[in-house]
């Protein structure tokens, strides 16, 4: 008797948990579980799955669970997520995929997402949103007209949904001109605003600097990051990043830089560069991982990239200084244009780029469960955990609930191989999530590089005095503010794989994967024999069509934006 009691005991306990249960659950999609705890209850015990995750980008494979917060998730909803980067060509792997129409459940593709596009290779998602996913409408939903197809379904998840109030970056997050510090120090801190200040610059170091085996400058021009190359005369004609186009602020038409004079003035300054013995010529055959160990080794004066590409070694680079002590041989970015009179603008003004993201794939084995996955992160605590991490391991709180990160969280969130085994690695980025610049209720932001007590924490005294000489509190103030541009940016238009226009950008890449070493590498007695040649050809293709392509999807966008 006792014993059936005690049974009884036992099962009404639990049916009053799950009654507490279902009465607390569900009532805020806004809410998420104490990560210490592991995540909310689940509805239901699911078993342990593992789904495929390709990402169209260089990197080490892992599965999610084996990171601190891919285990959190994981506890949270029962799903894994072997993740497999890419080795080799982009759309070569892609094409794979499609010849052989068998997918990794979910793919994050680069460039070559109009190829998935157009051959069917993602599942809509509207019904699995509509159903499923409570926080990704919230998330989305004011972007819906931007993310919908021709046929008005939503193949994938972009990772630039602004939620909450926008918070600019205080430091540089997207593309500069590059120097080492020494170099500026070297020169008295001066204001450095052309083209030719900074090669100057460098030049004048390299001269002082004898037999130090310096390189003046290098570039990026790895298939996929070739942009890297070609991008820098748009900014130094006070452009920001819209692609391989310039949009006229008036008239919002488009033109295409590839043989404009802005290309030729750039072209031949790398050219003399050269000449001089300053352009490190293994530009145009080193891997991505070479060019990244030689900007970490210090020995690189000069360049022009995005952060998020160098971010690695730039951290590394900052892990060997704060040993040493010495910070001379960190990098600064500069907003150099052509000319004195022009305005930059590297800085991006907010926007919604809309042909990158995550989808789920054709093969997909259970796409509920993908997409619950996907929901589960899009709430303000997972966000948090996404890219603050564990509140007294990896970010602290002060009595008005302000984020913040000591000294030495910051040094260890900074530190590339607790970015991997903690996850920040895998989950800032390439996951359905808060776009760059978004903030919480509370007022915090989500990214913690845009929080503005980790900027001025983060500061070295080394970075303190180079502030403190160019008359700023935070690095980005060297720039100009963006002026407001509803279509930003260009490049995120959608373009048909096999239409005329993708054809014109793949014959035109290629053209300059072609000219564009031979006019850096050229004699410089040849550089307008050979720009000429390039023109010449470059004329052959179907620009026009292209320039007026991009001008009508321009102004869509902007009719799209303002509810047109």
């Amino acid at each position: 008797m006792k014993k059936r009691r005690f049974w009884l005991s036992c099962l009404t306990i639990v049916m009053l948990a799950s009654l507490l249960s279902a009465c607390s659950g569900g009532k805020d999609n806004n809410k998420t579980a104490n990560t210490s705890t592991g995540g909310e209850a689940q509805e239901e015990k699911l078993d342990k799955v593992t789904f495929s995750y390709f990402n169209a980008v260089a990197g080490k494979d892992v599965n999610t669970n084996e990171t601190k917060i891919g285990k959190i998730f994981e506890d949270q909803t029962g799903v894994n997520f072997k993740i497999e980067h890419l080795v080799g060509d982009e759309n070569t792997k892609v094409g794979t995929f499609i010849a052989s129409n068998s997918y990794p459940d979910v793919l994050v593709p680069g460039g070559s997402i109009d190829k998935l596009l157009s051959s069917g290779s993602f599942i809509p998602l509207n019904d699995l949103i509509e159903e499923h996913g409570p926080n990704i409408k919230r998330v989305y939903e004011p972007y819906y007209n931007l993310m919908k197809a021709e046929d008005g379904n939503i193949y994938f998840l972009p990772m630039s949904a602004v939620v909450g109030e926008y918070i600019s970056a205080p430091n540089i997050e997207q593309g500069a001109f590059w120097i080492q510090r020494r170099v500026l120090k070297d020169a008295g801190y001066p204001e450095i605003k052309t083209f030719d200040d900074y090669l100057n610059l460098i030049r004048e170091y390299v001269k002082k600097n004898p037999g130090e085996d310096l390189t003046g400058y290098i570039a990026l021009t790895t298939q996929d990051q070739f942009f890297a190359l070609t991008n820098p005369p748009m900014h130094l004609a006070g452009y920001p990043n819209d692609g391989g186009v310039i949009i006229d602020m008036e008239t919002h038409e488009a033109s295409d830089y590839g043989d404009d004079e802005i290309t030729k003035r750039y072209l031949q300054e790398l050219n003399k560069l050269n000449a001089e013995g300053l352009f490190d010529k293994s530009s145009f055959v080193d891997n991505r991982d070479q060019y990244l160990a030689k900007i970490a080794s210090g020995k690189v004066l000069g360049f022009f990239d995005y952060r998020w590409q160098v971010g690695q070694a730039m951290n590394n680079l900052r892990e060997v200084t704060q040993q040493t002590g010495n910070d001379d041989l960190e990098y600064m970015a500069l907003p150099i244009v052509f000319d004195d009179n022009t305005k930059d603008q590297y800085l991006d003004p907010p926007s919604f780029v809309n042909n990158r993201g995550v989808g789920i794939s054709v093969s997909a084995k259970d796409p509920v469960r993908i997409i619950k996955y996907f929901d589960n992160l899009l709430t303000d605590e997972n966000q948090v955990l996404s890219n603050w991490g564990i509140e007294g391991e990896t970010y602290s709180v002060d009595e008005n609930g302000r984020f913040y990160r000591t000294e030495e969280q910051i040094k260890q969130t900074n530190t590339e191989s607790f970015r991997e085994s903690f996850g920040f690695k895998y989950f800032e980025y390439n996951w359905p999530r808060y776009g760059n610049g978004s903030s919480l209720p509370d007022g915090n932001s989500v990214g913690a590089g845009r929080q503005p007590e980790v900027a001025q924490m983060s500061y070295t005294e080394a970075d303190k005095k180079l502030l403190e000489a160019y008359d700023i509190q935070s690095f980005s103030q060297l720039f100009a503010a963006p002026d407001d541009r509803p279509w930003y940016p260009a490049w995120s238009i959608q373009i048909d794989q096999g239409s005329p226009a993708q054809i014109f950008t793949q014959k035109k890449g290629d053209l300059q994967r072609k000219y564009f070493p031979k006019l850096v590498l050229a004699n410089p007695a040849e550089f307008d024999k050979v720009w000429d040649e390039y023109v010449k050809e470059f004329n052959k293709l179907d620009v026009k069509d292209y320039e007026q392509l991009i001008t009508d999807e321009v102004a869509k966008k902007i009719n799209l934006i303002q509810g047109k």
